[in-house]
């Protein structure tokens, strides 16, 4: 199977349409968190927990979709594992089905990040935080996105 070259940050800005939100995916096989910038791209704010294509569809009708960052799920030493091809496979038919780009982030450590501020910073509930857990960590990695295509002219 041949292995098709990832979209770059420069790439993905100039092919997304100017004023249309760009969408944060956390994608799980049971819960895939989405998250919503601005239309200029400077914020991400958690949306909602999903857990269909149905669900995805009704949330995006919303807004309008310029473009997905999704979480690519590598493994410690970098390399991808049974979770990053999963995860390829479904932002493959997101992007067939929406026709637009699709960055890969490298979501190595989010959940981790998200959990500790919760905890530090939030003191939430255990249950509470596996009740935003998701959304929360798709708008980190489309945060991490948003701030490095701000600094891509």
């Amino acid at each position: 199977m041949e292995k098709r070259q990832d979209i770059s940050p420069q790439e993905f800005k100039k092919s997304v349409k100017p004023m249309t939100p760009l969408y944060g995916i956390d994608y799980g096989t049971k819960r895939i968190g989405v998250a919503v910038s601005d239309l200029m791209w400077m914020t991400a704010t958690p949306l909602k927990i999903v857990s269909s294509w149905s669900e995805l569809d009704s949330v995006l009708q919303e807004r309008g979709v310029g473009g997905f960052v999704v979480g690519l799920p590598r493994l410690m030493n970098g390399e991808e594992g049974e979770q990053a091809a999963l995860t390829r496979q479904w932002a493959e038919k997101l992007q067939k089905k929406y026709s637009v780009p699709v960055l890969f982030w490298d979501e190595r450590l989010s959940s981790s990040a998200v959990t500790r501020l919760f905890v530090q910073q939030a003191d939430l509930s255990r249950k509470r935080q596996k009740e935003v857990l998701d959304k929360a960590a798709a708008a980190y990695i489309l945060q991490g996105a948003l701030d490095l295509l701000s600094n891509i002219s």
